[in-house]
């Protein structure tokens, strides 16, 4: 299949799962390696990831403007913006410490990647069952400690399969924030963490890209946005009507399906 149609269903792929708790990275991954897609320095899977960012910029660009050109007058613009910092850094600090292992080791780990998948569907489901009193409704008002622990359960989704905003999105129901305010906080924060991935896999892996590569992550970008702004308008109303458990037997549907083609076709 030619490169610039891998990248259309990747890209895709990308956009429709980042803001979900399935893992995209997870998703990609195992895609890429049934479809033989493979990126130098698995460059493509990250910098796509620019295009789901730019989708959150979008639909929240008037909640976002309102923050910014409020810091110096408003209090609670300020706290929210040290809460998305103070929970983006342990994942900032850990990633950067262990972005060569996380490449080279964990990216190219399928059976690791499936496993992931399969047990933080599992946990998913768990913590979607429990039957707990949120005390925290508002994204742009968690305490700071609460910020810091979701960064901390973050920092889980290293491992590819665990899925970023399955971690933060979890963690923030074990803490007593309600679905709702958990989905948009994973948003926010979303924002710094995939910037600063795709920053460090520039800086990394620059030299390794032609004219040829700029052309196939071009069309994976604007494919994962395009899917992204659709999915970042919906997700949120589905969680506070359906809650978790769907994406939940997904994930495990879907490592399920990953160690089945890796036993029957390697």
């Amino acid at each position: 299949m030619p490169d610039w149609i891998n990248a259309i269903i990747l890209g895709v792929v990308e956009g429709l799962t980042e803001f979900i708790p399935v893992s995209s990275t997870g998703h990609i991954l195992l895609l890429g390696h049934f479809l033989g897609f493979e990126s130098k320095g698995k460059t493509f899977e990250v910098m796509i990831q620019l295009g789901a960012i730019l989708a959150v910029v979008s639909v929240y660009f008037a909640r976002l403007w309102n923050v910014a050109t409020h810091l110096h007058d408003d209090p609670k613009a300020r706290h929210f913006v040290l809460s998305i910092l103070v929970a983006f850094l342990p994942a900032a600090a850990l990633g950067l410490l262990l972005h060569d292992f996380i490449k080279t080791v964990l990216f190219e780990t399928p059976v690791l990647i499936c496993i992931s998948l399969i047990v933080g569907g599992f946990a998913l489901l768990a913590v979607d069952r429990m039957k707990t009193e949120p005390t925290h409704a508002d994204a742009g008002g968690y305490p700071l400690k609460t910020a810091f622990l979701i960064g901390l359960f973050q920092c889980l989704a290293l491992v590819p399969g665990v899925s970023r905003s399955g971690a933060t999105v979890a963690g923030a129901m074990l803490l007593k924030c309600d679905k709702r305010s958990a989905a948009e906080f994973s948003f926010f924060l979303a924002m710094p963490t995939m910037a600063g991935a795709f920053t460090v896999d520039l800086a990394s892996n620059y030299r390794m890209l032609n004219p040829d590569d700029a052309g196939i992550i071009a069309i994976g970008f604007v494919c994962a946005l395009i899917a992204a702004v659709i999915t970042v308008r919906k997700v949120v109303d589905f969680v506070g009507r359906h809650g978790f458990a769907p994406f939940a037997w997904w994930r495990i549907a879907v490592g399920t399906a990953g160690l089945a083609g890796l036993y029957l076709l390697g």
